[in-house]
Protein backbone atom coordinates (compact mmCIF):
# COMPACT_ATOMS: atom_id res chain seq x y z
CA UNK A 1 0.00 0.00 0.00
CA UNK A 2 1.20 3.12 -0.61
CA UNK A 3 2.46 5.21 1.63
CA UNK A 4 0.75 8.40 1.76
CA UNK A 5 -2.41 6.56 1.55
CA UNK A 6 -1.48 4.61 4.73
CA UNK A 7 -0.74 7.45 6.37
CA UNK A 8 -3.79 9.30 5.19
CA UNK A 9 -5.92 6.48 6.59
CA UNK A 10 -4.39 6.71 9.79
CA UNK A 11 -4.69 10.02 10.28
CA UNK A 12 -8.48 9.72 9.29
CA UNK A 13 -8.54 7.17 11.84
CA UNK A 14 -7.10 9.59 14.33
CA UNK A 15 -9.09 12.12 13.91
CA UNK A 16 -12.61 10.30 14.19
CA UNK A 17 -11.59 8.55 17.73
CA UNK A 18 -10.18 12.16 18.28
CA UNK A 19 -13.82 13.45 17.27
CA UNK A 20 -15.87 10.84 19.12
CA UNK A 21 -13.45 11.58 22.45
CA UNK A 22 -14.53 15.31 22.17
CA UNK A 23 -17.90 14.22 21.86
CA UNK A 24 -18.15 12.30 24.94
CA UNK A 25 -16.23 14.87 27.17
CA UNK A 26 -18.80 17.55 26.11
CA UNK A 27 -21.35 15.27 26.55
CA UNK A 28 -19.99 14.96 30.36
CA UNK A 29 -19.40 18.81 30.77
CA UNK A 30 -22.82 19.55 29.72
CA UNK A 31 -21.92 21.95 27.37
CA UNK A 32 -24.98 21.99 24.80
CA UNK A 33 -28.35 21.50 26.29
CA UNK A 34 -30.67 22.33 23.42
CA UNK A 35 -34.41 23.53 23.96
CA UNK A 36 -37.13 24.71 21.27
CA UNK A 37 -34.34 24.92 18.88
CA UNK A 38 -32.41 27.47 21.02
CA UNK A 39 -28.91 26.25 22.62
CA UNK A 40 -28.06 27.04 25.86
CA UNK A 41 -24.69 26.60 27.63
CA UNK A 42 -25.44 25.18 31.04
CA UNK A 43 -22.44 25.46 33.79
CA UNK A 44 -20.86 22.67 35.92
CA UNK A 45 -21.73 22.83 39.69
CA UNK A 46 -19.44 22.12 41.90
CA UNK A 47 -16.48 22.76 40.11
CA UNK A 48 -14.99 26.76 40.22
CA UNK A 49 -13.04 27.05 43.57
CA UNK A 50 -12.33 24.66 46.52
CA UNK A 51 -14.82 25.67 49.23
CA UNK A 52 -12.54 26.12 51.84
CA UNK A 53 -10.62 29.07 50.45
CA UNK A 54 -14.28 30.68 49.71
CA UNK A 55 -15.07 30.35 53.97
CA UNK A 56 -11.67 31.59 54.92
CA UNK A 57 -11.76 34.89 52.32
CA UNK A 58 -15.35 35.49 54.26
CA UNK A 59 -13.56 34.76 58.34
CA UNK A 60 -10.90 37.00 56.99
CA UNK A 61 -12.95 39.71 55.60
CA UNK A 62 -15.18 39.83 58.83
CA UNK A 63 -12.28 40.26 60.65
CA UNK A 64 -11.09 43.14 58.45
CA UNK A 65 -14.59 44.65 58.99
CA UNK A 66 -13.47 44.49 62.80
CA UNK A 67 -10.70 46.61 62.09
CA UNK A 68 -11.95 49.29 60.12
CA UNK A 69 -13.83 50.36 63.37
CA UNK A 70 -12.52 53.06 64.99
CA UNK A 71 -11.35 52.81 68.92
CA UNK A 72 -15.00 54.74 70.34
CA UNK A 73 -17.38 52.79 67.89
CA UNK A 74 -15.61 49.56 69.69
CA UNK A 75 -15.24 50.45 72.79
CA UNK A 76 -19.10 52.08 73.11
CA UNK A 77 -21.13 49.52 71.09
CA UNK A 78 -22.17 46.37 72.59
CA UNK A 79 -20.00 43.44 71.93
CA UNK A 80 -22.77 40.87 71.95
CA UNK A 81 -24.65 43.03 69.51
CA UNK A 82 -21.91 43.18 67.26
CA UNK A 83 -20.39 39.71 67.17
CA UNK A 84 -24.48 38.50 66.75
CA UNK A 85 -24.59 40.77 63.69
CA UNK A 86 -21.19 39.86 62.06
CA UNK A 87 -22.38 36.34 62.74
CA UNK A 88 -25.88 36.94 61.00
CA UNK A 89 -24.18 38.88 58.07
CA UNK A 90 -21.00 36.83 57.16
CA UNK A 91 -22.46 33.10 57.72
CA UNK A 92 -23.69 30.88 55.04
CA UNK A 93 -26.97 29.36 54.45
CA UNK A 94 -26.74 25.66 54.28
CA UNK A 95 -28.66 24.08 50.78
CA UNK A 96 -31.85 22.03 51.18
CA UNK A 97 -33.37 20.50 48.27
CA UNK A 98 -36.89 20.32 48.70
CA UNK A 99 -37.58 17.10 46.55
CA UNK A 100 -41.35 17.01 47.70
CA UNK A 101 -41.77 20.34 44.95
CA UNK A 102 -39.79 19.45 41.84
CA UNK A 103 -41.83 19.95 38.64
CA UNK A 104 -41.09 18.22 35.13
CA UNK A 105 -41.62 20.11 31.70
CA UNK A 106 -41.24 19.16 28.38
CA UNK A 107 -41.48 19.64 24.92
CA UNK A 108 -39.66 19.59 21.79
CA UNK A 109 -36.35 20.72 20.70
CA UNK A 110 -33.22 19.97 17.97
CA UNK A 111 -30.68 17.87 18.76
CA UNK A 112 -26.94 18.04 17.91
CA UNK A 113 -25.66 14.50 16.91
CA UNK A 114 -22.59 15.77 15.34
CA UNK A 115 -20.59 13.59 17.64
CA UNK A 116 -22.80 10.30 17.81
CA UNK A 117 -20.16 7.78 16.21
CA UNK A 118 -23.13 5.87 15.89
CA UNK A 119 -24.26 8.09 12.73
CA UNK A 120 -23.01 8.41 9.27
CA UNK A 121 -22.28 11.98 9.45
CA UNK A 122 -20.23 13.58 6.70
CA UNK A 123 -18.88 17.06 8.32
CA UNK A 124 -18.45 16.93 12.00
CA UNK A 125 -17.09 19.86 12.28
CA UNK A 126 -20.92 21.71 12.31
CA UNK A 127 -23.91 20.60 14.42
CA UNK A 128 -26.04 18.31 12.85
CA UNK A 129 -29.26 18.45 14.37
CA UNK A 130 -32.40 16.11 14.60
CA UNK A 131 -36.05 16.11 16.12
CA UNK A 132 -35.75 15.32 19.98
CA UNK A 133 -37.60 15.73 23.21
CA UNK A 134 -36.20 18.33 26.48
CA UNK A 135 -37.28 17.03 29.73
CA UNK A 136 -36.78 19.39 32.33
CA UNK A 137 -36.31 19.04 36.39
CA UNK A 138 -36.81 22.08 38.45
CA UNK A 139 -35.73 21.87 41.99
CA UNK A 140 -36.96 24.24 44.56
CA UNK A 141 -34.17 24.74 47.34
CA UNK A 142 -33.54 26.47 50.33
CA UNK A 143 -30.01 28.33 51.40
CA UNK A 144 -27.10 30.17 49.19
CA UNK A 145 -27.36 29.60 45.61
CA UNK A 146 -23.37 30.37 45.33
CA UNK A 147 -22.90 27.12 47.18
CA UNK A 148 -23.31 25.17 44.21
CA UNK A 149 -20.31 26.67 42.25
CA UNK A 150 -17.41 25.38 44.98
CA UNK A 151 -15.63 22.12 46.06
CA UNK A 152 -16.43 20.77 49.47
CA UNK A 153 -13.48 18.95 51.53
CA UNK A 154 -14.99 15.75 50.94
CA UNK A 155 -16.88 15.43 47.32
CA UNK A 156 -18.68 12.82 44.85
CA UNK A 157 -16.29 11.82 41.88
CA UNK A 158 -18.86 13.04 39.75
CA UNK A 159 -19.26 15.64 37.40
CA UNK A 160 -22.66 17.87 37.83
CA UNK A 161 -24.09 20.16 35.49
CA UNK A 162 -27.18 22.64 35.58
CA UNK A 163 -28.43 25.76 35.84
CA UNK A 164 -29.06 27.91 38.99
CA UNK A 165 -31.56 30.31 38.89
CA UNK A 166 -32.73 32.35 42.53
CA UNK A 167 -34.05 29.40 44.27
CA UNK A 168 -34.09 26.64 42.18
CA UNK A 169 -31.64 24.16 40.19
CA UNK A 170 -32.59 22.99 36.88
CA UNK A 171 -31.61 19.48 35.12
CA UNK A 172 -32.18 18.71 31.48
CA UNK A 173 -32.16 15.66 29.56
CA UNK A 174 -32.65 15.32 26.12
CA UNK A 175 -33.59 12.22 24.00
CA UNK A 176 -34.21 11.33 20.46
CA UNK A 177 -36.03 8.56 21.47
CA UNK A 178 -39.51 8.39 24.08
CA UNK A 179 -37.57 6.58 26.84
CA UNK A 180 -39.13 8.02 29.83
CA UNK A 181 -38.09 5.56 32.31
CA UNK A 182 -34.78 5.56 31.22
CA UNK A 183 -34.63 9.36 31.58
CA UNK A 184 -36.29 8.69 35.23
CA UNK A 185 -33.26 6.36 36.23
CA UNK A 186 -30.81 8.56 34.88
CA UNK A 187 -32.81 11.81 37.05
CA UNK A 188 -32.97 9.65 39.90
CA UNK A 189 -29.30 8.53 39.83
CA UNK A 190 -28.20 12.12 39.40
CA UNK A 191 -30.22 13.04 41.98
CA UNK A 192 -28.62 10.91 44.80
CA UNK A 193 -25.51 12.11 44.09
CA UNK A 194 -26.60 15.41 44.09
CA UNK A 195 -27.66 14.84 47.83
CA UNK A 196 -24.85 13.42 48.76
CA UNK A 197 -22.57 15.83 47.24
CA UNK A 198 -24.72 18.90 49.15
CA UNK A 199 -24.55 16.95 52.25
CA UNK A 200 -20.48 17.14 52.06
CA UNK A 201 -20.86 20.98 51.65
CA UNK A 202 -23.68 21.47 54.40
CA UNK A 203 -20.85 19.91 56.52
CA UNK A 204 -18.19 22.46 55.63
CA UNK A 205 -20.81 25.47 55.64
CA UNK A 206 -21.88 24.37 59.04
CA UNK A 207 -18.42 24.02 60.60
CA UNK A 208 -17.97 27.69 59.34
CA UNK A 209 -20.57 28.83 60.96
CA UNK A 210 -20.71 27.20 64.37
CA UNK A 211 -17.33 29.09 64.89
CA UNK A 212 -18.11 32.46 63.45
CA UNK A 213 -19.87 34.15 66.08
CA UNK A 214 -17.14 33.25 68.82
CA UNK A 215 -14.44 34.25 66.26
CA UNK A 216 -16.11 37.44 65.95
CA UNK A 217 -16.64 38.38 69.34
CA UNK A 218 -12.93 36.90 70.40
CA UNK A 219 -11.62 39.83 67.47
CA UNK A 220 -13.36 42.39 68.63
CA UNK A 221 -12.71 41.82 72.57
CA UNK A 222 -9.13 41.78 71.28
CA UNK A 223 -9.36 45.16 69.57
CA UNK A 224 -10.83 46.77 72.60
CA UNK A 225 -8.24 45.12 75.34
CA UNK A 226 -5.39 46.95 73.07
CA UNK A 227 -7.35 50.24 72.23
CA UNK A 228 -7.63 50.33 76.92
CA UNK A 229 -4.14 49.10 77.58
CA UNK A 230 -2.85 51.76 75.20
CA UNK A 231 -4.01 53.83 76.39
CA UNK A 232 -3.59 52.36 80.58
CA UNK A 233 -7.37 52.13 81.17
CA UNK A 234 -8.19 48.53 81.32
CA UNK A 235 -7.84 48.16 85.31
CA UNK A 236 -10.05 51.76 85.41
CA UNK A 237 -13.13 49.47 83.75
CA UNK A 238 -13.98 46.86 86.53
CA UNK A 239 -15.28 47.22 89.92
CA UNK A 240 -14.39 44.47 92.27
CA UNK A 241 -16.12 43.96 95.07
CA UNK A 242 -13.45 42.15 97.89
CA UNK A 243 -15.12 39.51 99.65
CA UNK A 244 -14.02 37.81 102.72
CA UNK A 245 -11.92 35.42 103.59
CA UNK A 246 -13.89 33.21 105.39
CA UNK A 247 -16.93 33.84 103.33
CA UNK A 248 -18.51 30.45 101.94
CA UNK A 249 -17.75 30.13 98.27
CA UNK A 250 -19.48 27.35 96.49
CA UNK A 251 -21.23 28.57 94.08
CA UNK A 252 -20.89 28.00 89.58
CA UNK A 253 -21.51 30.39 87.04
CA UNK A 254 -24.71 29.52 84.52
CA UNK A 255 -23.71 29.14 81.15
CA UNK A 256 -25.07 32.19 78.90
CA UNK A 257 -26.26 31.77 75.22
CA UNK A 258 -26.31 34.70 73.14
CA UNK A 259 -29.63 35.52 70.29
CA UNK A 260 -28.83 36.61 66.68
CA UNK A 261 -29.02 40.53 66.36
CA UNK A 262 -30.17 41.43 62.65
CA UNK A 263 -28.45 44.67 61.92
CA UNK A 264 -25.24 46.18 62.51
CA UNK A 265 -25.83 48.23 66.27
CA UNK A 266 -25.40 51.67 66.44
CA UNK A 267 -22.87 53.33 68.89
CA UNK A 268 -22.40 56.90 70.15
CA UNK A 269 -20.13 58.89 68.27
CA UNK A 270 -18.37 61.01 71.40
CA UNK A 271 -15.10 59.49 72.82
CA UNK A 272 -15.19 56.29 75.01
CA UNK A 273 -14.70 57.04 78.63
CA UNK A 274 -14.26 53.92 80.68
CA UNK A 275 -16.83 53.22 83.41
CA UNK A 276 -17.41 50.68 86.31
CA UNK A 277 -18.62 47.47 86.27
CA UNK A 278 -20.02 44.86 88.73
CA UNK A 279 -17.66 41.67 88.08
CA UNK A 280 -19.62 39.16 86.56
CA UNK A 281 -18.39 36.30 88.82
CA UNK A 282 -19.14 38.63 91.78
CA UNK A 283 -22.91 39.62 90.77
CA UNK A 284 -23.44 35.33 90.14
CA UNK A 285 -22.06 35.04 94.05
CA UNK A 286 -24.79 37.54 95.20
CA UNK A 287 -27.00 36.07 93.05
CA UNK A 288 -26.69 32.88 95.02
CA UNK A 289 -26.76 34.31 98.80
CA UNK A 290 -29.88 35.91 97.56
CA UNK A 291 -31.03 32.73 95.93
CA UNK A 292 -29.21 30.51 99.40
CA UNK A 293 -31.67 33.42 101.83
CA UNK A 294 -34.51 32.73 100.09
CA UNK A 295 -34.67 29.10 99.96
CA UNK A 296 -34.12 29.21 104.05
CA UNK A 297 -37.92 31.26 103.91
CA UNK A 298 -38.86 28.70 101.99
CA UNK A 299 -37.98 26.02 104.53
CA UNK A 300 -39.44 28.48 108.07
CA UNK A 301 -42.36 29.78 105.61
CA UNK A 302 -44.25 30.45 109.38
CA UNK A 303 -40.78 32.71 110.48
CA UNK A 304 -41.80 35.23 107.42
CA UNK A 305 -45.55 35.07 106.52
CA UNK A 306 -46.22 37.71 108.56
CA UNK A 307 -43.15 40.29 106.90
CA UNK A 308 -43.67 42.86 104.27
CA UNK A 309 -41.17 43.53 101.57
CA UNK A 310 -39.13 45.95 103.59
CA UNK A 311 -38.74 43.65 106.24
CA UNK A 312 -37.72 41.00 104.24
CA UNK A 313 -35.47 43.04 102.35
CA UNK A 314 -33.24 43.10 105.63
CA UNK A 315 -32.78 39.86 105.92
CA UNK A 316 -30.81 39.70 102.41
CA UNK A 317 -29.16 42.63 103.61
CA UNK A 318 -27.57 40.87 106.58
CA UNK A 319 -26.46 37.57 104.47
CA UNK A 320 -24.75 39.88 101.52
CA UNK A 321 -22.97 42.09 104.17
CA UNK A 322 -22.02 39.27 105.69
CA UNK A 323 -20.15 37.96 102.25
CA UNK A 324 -18.57 41.23 101.42
CA UNK A 325 -16.36 44.00 102.67
CA UNK A 326 -17.20 47.37 101.56
CA UNK A 327 -15.44 49.65 100.04
CA UNK A 328 -15.73 53.22 101.77
CA UNK A 329 -18.31 52.10 104.57
CA UNK A 330 -18.53 48.82 106.56
CA UNK A 331 -21.81 48.18 104.30
CA UNK A 332 -21.52 47.57 100.95
CA UNK A 333 -24.84 46.70 100.53
CA UNK A 334 -26.90 49.48 101.31
CA UNK A 335 -30.66 50.65 100.86
CA UNK A 336 -32.73 53.34 99.78
CA UNK A 337 -36.65 53.48 99.24
CA UNK A 338 -38.98 51.01 100.60
CA UNK A 339 -36.97 47.90 98.96
CA UNK A 340 -34.05 48.58 97.57
CA UNK A 341 -30.28 47.05 98.05
CA UNK A 342 -28.18 48.84 96.17
CA UNK A 343 -24.55 49.15 95.59
CA UNK A 344 -23.70 52.70 94.71
CA UNK A 345 -20.07 54.20 92.94
CA UNK A 346 -20.07 58.35 91.62
CA UNK A 347 -23.69 59.05 92.64
CA UNK A 348 -24.82 56.38 90.51
CA UNK A 349 -26.37 52.99 91.34
CA UNK A 350 -24.17 50.64 89.40
CA UNK A 351 -26.76 47.07 91.01
CA UNK A 352 -29.98 47.02 92.25
CA UNK A 353 -32.01 44.43 93.87
CA UNK A 354 -35.56 44.52 94.27
CA UNK A 355 -37.79 42.51 96.66
CA UNK A 356 -41.44 42.57 95.27
CA UNK A 357 -44.74 40.28 96.03
CA UNK A 358 -46.35 38.80 92.83
CA UNK A 359 -49.53 41.19 91.62
CA UNK A 360 -49.51 40.43 88.29
CA UNK A 361 -47.49 41.54 84.90
CA UNK A 362 -48.93 45.38 85.33
CA UNK A 363 -46.83 45.60 88.15
CA UNK A 364 -43.98 43.39 87.12
CA UNK A 365 -43.53 45.89 84.55
CA UNK A 366 -44.28 48.47 86.37
CA UNK A 367 -41.18 47.33 88.61
CA UNK A 368 -38.64 46.84 85.38
CA UNK A 369 -39.46 50.83 84.52
CA UNK A 370 -38.67 51.63 88.22
CA UNK A 371 -35.17 49.61 88.25
CA UNK A 372 -34.53 51.40 84.67
CA UNK A 373 -35.01 54.58 85.92
CA UNK A 374 -32.58 53.70 88.82
CA UNK A 375 -29.65 53.00 86.59
CA UNK A 376 -27.41 55.01 84.35
CA UNK A 377 -23.84 52.73 83.97
CA UNK A 378 -23.08 51.17 80.75
CA UNK A 379 -23.33 47.85 82.17
CA UNK A 380 -25.57 47.39 85.47
CA UNK A 381 -26.88 44.72 86.44
CA UNK A 382 -30.04 43.59 88.69
CA UNK A 383 -31.98 41.04 90.66
CA UNK A 384 -35.54 41.32 91.03
CA UNK A 385 -37.05 39.07 93.66
CA UNK A 386 -40.18 37.85 93.47
CA UNK A 387 -42.43 36.86 96.32
CA UNK A 388 -45.50 34.19 95.41
CA UNK A 389 -48.20 34.10 98.15
CA UNK A 390 -50.61 32.08 95.42
CA UNK A 391 -51.10 28.66 95.22
CA UNK A 392 -50.94 27.84 91.84
CA UNK A 393 -46.82 28.80 91.12
CA UNK A 394 -46.30 27.43 87.50
CA UNK A 395 -49.35 29.42 86.22
CA UNK A 396 -47.37 32.54 87.32
CA UNK A 397 -44.02 31.12 85.91
CA UNK A 398 -45.83 30.55 82.10
CA UNK A 399 -46.56 34.28 82.43
CA UNK A 400 -43.27 36.10 83.09
CA UNK A 401 -41.36 35.61 79.98
CA UNK A 402 -44.12 36.67 77.85
CA UNK A 403 -44.68 39.85 80.09
CA UNK A 404 -41.01 41.14 80.05
CA UNK A 405 -40.29 40.53 76.41
CA UNK A 406 -43.42 42.85 75.80
CA UNK A 407 -41.31 45.91 77.53
CA UNK A 408 -40.14 48.45 74.82
CA UNK A 409 -36.58 47.80 76.42
CA UNK A 410 -36.49 44.17 75.95
CA UNK A 411 -33.80 42.64 74.08
CA UNK A 412 -33.17 38.94 74.89
CA UNK A 413 -34.24 35.76 77.75
CA UNK A 414 -30.57 34.26 77.83
CA UNK A 415 -30.20 30.69 79.68
CA UNK A 416 -30.43 30.36 83.19
CA UNK A 417 -30.16 27.57 85.28
CA UNK A 418 -32.63 27.88 87.45
CA UNK A 419 -36.11 26.34 88.09
CA UNK A 420 -38.13 29.18 89.19
CA UNK A 421 -35.57 31.81 87.80
CA UNK A 422 -35.04 33.49 84.49
CA UNK A 423 -32.48 35.83 82.99
CA UNK A 424 -33.24 38.82 80.95
CA UNK A 425 -31.37 41.67 78.92
CA UNK A 426 -32.70 44.84 78.81
CA UNK A 427 -31.16 48.34 77.33
CA UNK A 428 -31.50 51.12 79.19
CA UNK A 429 -33.98 54.19 77.94
CA UNK A 430 -32.65 56.01 75.23
CA UNK A 431 -29.28 53.75 74.32
CA UNK A 432 -29.35 50.33 73.32
CA UNK A 433 -25.58 50.23 73.95
CA UNK A 434 -26.60 50.10 77.49
CA UNK A 435 -27.32 46.96 79.02
CA UNK A 436 -29.68 45.85 82.05
CA UNK A 437 -29.11 42.57 82.81
CA UNK A 438 -32.29 41.17 84.98
CA UNK A 439 -31.95 38.20 86.53
CA UNK A 440 -35.42 37.33 88.43
CA UNK A 441 -36.73 34.36 90.82
CA UNK A 442 -39.70 33.60 92.02
CA UNK A 443 -40.57 31.39 95.24
CA UNK A 444 -43.73 30.57 97.12
CA UNK A 445 -43.81 32.31 100.87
Amino acid sequence: MDSALLYLQRKKHRQSRSDWLEGIKQKERGRFITSLGATHMTSQLFREKELRIILSERESKMLQEVERHDRDYLLNVNVDDLSNYLEQAYRLEPIILKVDEIQVSHGDTQIDVSRDQNRYISDRSRPFFIAGTYIGYAIPFDGDKDLFRYQPNSRVMKIFTGRVYDNELHLTYTRTDHNAEAVGRQFKNDLHHLQQQIGWVNQDVNQFNAKLLNTARDKITSRREKFLKDQGMAEALGFPLKQRGNALNTYTVPIVRKQVAIQRPTAPTQPYKPEPALEAQQYETILNIISHMVTVMERSPKSFIKMKEEDLRQHFLVQLNGQFDGQATGETFNFEGKTDILIRTEGRNLFIAECKFWKGEKQLLEAINQLLGYLSWRDSKTALILFNRTKNLSEVLSKIPSAIASHPNFKKQIKYQSETGFRFVLHQNGDSNRELLLSRTEKVL
